[in-house]
Parts: structure tokens; C-alpha cells; sequence
């Protein structure tokens, strides 16, 4: 009987009741027990569809246990001395690793993204009826068109729709102007990232074109190119590396081609912006003052990015709220569409158009 309670209680135990826990044993320096509650709390979470969650207490568990390992007294020269140097030298190259809540539901593009992010993901999901059939994963994605159309948005889709930690690569300290440098920085960050299973993500991945600036431009450039040829071919099949680009034709053919998926990203048409507003508007909070003149700003809004077109119209439903007597106290508020096809206006200005 105690037995079966202690496990009732087990199972419904609250996240609230693994985080005392945690803080009891993380202040007492237990650490088998720390690391008891916290694998309790990874399952708790999993089972709770709090997926991410537990991707990022995983992710903690494993990097500290290695630097604990890493953490005794090293001799110089030693394989532990060069594998610590190396997690610094990485962890420079490294942005931020993060884990994405964002669904296919949560992008707004044309149909052909849609389906190619779908057949992608679905290759992942379904790896081991490809694995059945000796038939190779789709693992090299390529994202290319506008800036602010949502390529990087369609990388967080790809980490939330597998649930993989995405490890955002810091391009700018990877390209170096020292010879051969840049080709070492990619291989380290390659290196790390598919030993932790997870979705490597380069955006601006036409700024590696960068290299032709420098001295040794042309045997710089092709050594660079030559590495990520390599890397992407004994990457593994369970990784995944993302790339976005706004400048596509700055790449390699070669490289090009090394890509499993190639997806391109356009400005948005009507219906597509009008999508893109009703996903903003989802909450039912607000709602246009005039649907006509709702409707001209839209297609005013024709030309600009995703992101343009959000981003005007978060700042005119501000600023529709500030307008009432008590915003803190508003639980809705209607858009004045005038002041968001002005700032539409003034987003086109800005951006040449």
C-alpha cells in the first residue's frame, strides 16, 4: 500500500513540487539525488507535452556532466587539455542554442514552401521506414529570397515540428581573414553540433562568399567550399544543417547542389497578407475600425516583406490602444486602419519601394 501511494504521488507530482526538490538537493549538494529529480522532471515534461522543455533540462544534464569530467586537473598537452580548449574556441562560434515552440501552423508563405517544409520534416519523422528501405534522410536544407519573408521563421519550424535543439551559428566569427582559418572554424562547429544530434543553423549563409575580399581570395575560397563539401557529406543523418540565404546566387554551384532542399521564399500576394493578419488578430483582441479601409491598407501592403507588413501593423494596434481613456484596463480595441496604411506608407519609403 505505501509503496502504491509513493508512486501515486510520483505521478502526480506538480513541476512545482521537482523544482523544491531540485532546490533542496541542488542546496545540499546531492548531486544523485539532483540528477534523479531532474531526469523525473524530463519525463514529467515529456509526458505533459512540454517537449522543449525537456529537450533544454537534457541538454543542460549532458553539457554538465562533460564539463565535470573536464573540470579535474589536466596535464598540458594532454587530450582533455585540447578538448577544453576547443569547447571555448566553440562555444565563440556559437550564437545560442535554443529550442522552437513554432508549427507549420505558425508560417504564412505560398504552397510550394508549405509542402516542401512538410516533406522535409516528415522525412524525419518517418526516418525509420527510410532507414527500412536503405533510403538516405533528407538532412541540408537550404532557405533562400527576401530578407523578412520568413526563412528563419521556417527554421524554427523545423526545430518544433522534430523537437531538436538548434544550435544558431555566429557566421561573423567564423569567416576570418587568417589562411585556412575559416575552413577550421566549421569543421569545430560542425563537429560539436552533430555529435549533439541537433539542426545547425547559418543564416546569411552567402557572407562565407566573403573570403573572396582577402588576398588570398580564389585558393581561400575554394579550401572553404571544399570543407563544407565535406562536412555536409559525412554530416550525420540524424543532424540537420539550415541555411539562409538572401543572395543565392553568390553560392557555389557545387554547393548548391549538395543541398537536399532547396526552398525559395517570396514577398507575399493579397491573400497571403491577409493571412498573415488574421494569425496576427487570432487572439480576437482587436479588431479594424473599417473594414474598407482595412482592406486598402492590405493592398497597399503589397511589395513589402512578412515581416514589414507585421511589424506596421503590431505598431498601429500600439498605438489604437494607447488612444483609449484606460488602456490598462482594455481587454479589446479597434485598429485605426488610417494610421496603419500611414505607417504602411512610411515602411515603403524606408525600403525604396
Amino acid at each position: 500500500m505505501i509503496l502504491k501511494i509513493i508512486s501515486y504521488i510520483c505521478k502526480t507530482m506538480s513541476q512545482f513540487d521537482y523544482i523544491k526538490e531540485i532546490a533542496k538537493y541542488g542546496l545540499e549538494n546531492d548531486q544523485d539525488k539532483l540528477l534523479s529529480v531532474i531526469n523525473e522532471l524530463i519525463e514529467h515534461s515529456k509526458k505533459s507535452k512540454k517537449t522543449n522543455f525537456a529537450i533544454q533540462l537534457q541538454s543542460i544534464i549532458k553539457e554538465s556532466i562533460r564539463l565535470q569530467k573536464s573540470n579535474t586537473l589536466t596535464s598540458v598537452g594532454s587530450q582533455n587539455y585540447f578538448n577544453r580548449i576547443e569547447d571555448k574556441e566553440v562555444g565563440d562560434l556559437i550564437l545560442e542554442k535554443l529550442t522552437s515552440d513554432y508549427k507549420l501552423e505558425n508560417i504564412i508563405a505560398d504552397k510550394n514552401v508549405i509542402d516542401n517544409l512538410n516533406h522535409f520534416i516528415e522525412e524525419h519523422l518517418k526516418s525509420d521506414v527510410l532507414r527500412k528501405f536503405n533510403l538516405p534522410i533528407a538532412n541540408k536544407l537550404l532557405l533562400h529570397g527576401p530578407s523578412g519573408c520568413g526563412k528563419t521563421l521556417a527554421s524554427y519550424v523545423v526545430a518544433g515540428e522534430l523537437s531538436k535543439m538548434m544550435v544558431v551559428v555566429n557566421l561573423g566569427a567564423i569567416v576570418s581573414s587568417k589562411l585556412g582559418e575559416t575552413s577550421k572554424n566549421l569543421s569545430k562547429i560542425f563537429r560539436k553540433a552533430a555529435s549533439e544530434d541537433c539542426i545547425i543553423f547559418i543564416d546569411e549563409f552567402d557572407s562565407l562568399g566573403k573570403v573572396r575580399d582577402y588576398s588570398q581570395d580564389h585558393g581561400e575560397m575554394k579550401r572553404v567550399v571544399n570543407t563544407i563539401l565535406q562536412l555536409f557529406d559525412y554530416l550525420p543523418q540524424s543532424s540537420i544543417v539550415i541555411a539562409a540565404t538572401n543572395q543565392k546566387e553568390m553560392l557555389d554551384d557545387a554547393l548548391l547542389r549538395r543541398f537536399d532542399f532547396s526552398i525559395g521564399f517570396n514577398l507575399p500576394n493579397e491573400k497571403e497578407i491577409i493571412e498573415l493578419v488574421s494569425l496576427t488578430l487570432k487572439r480576437g483582441n482587436f479588431s479594424f475600425d473599417n473594414k474598407t479601409k482595412a482592406n486598402k491598407a492590405i493592398k497597399n501592403a503589397i511589395g513589402l516583406s512578412y515581416y514589414s507588413i507585421q511589424k506596421t501593423l503590431i505598431t498601429a494596434i500600439k498605438r489604437s490602444l494607447f488612444t483609449l481613456e484606460n488602456p490598462e484596463l482594455a481587454l479589446s480595441a479597434k485598429i485605426d486602419s488610417e494610421v496603419w496604411n500611414n505607417l504602411i506608407d512610411i515602411e515603403k519609403k524606408s525600403v525604396n519601394i
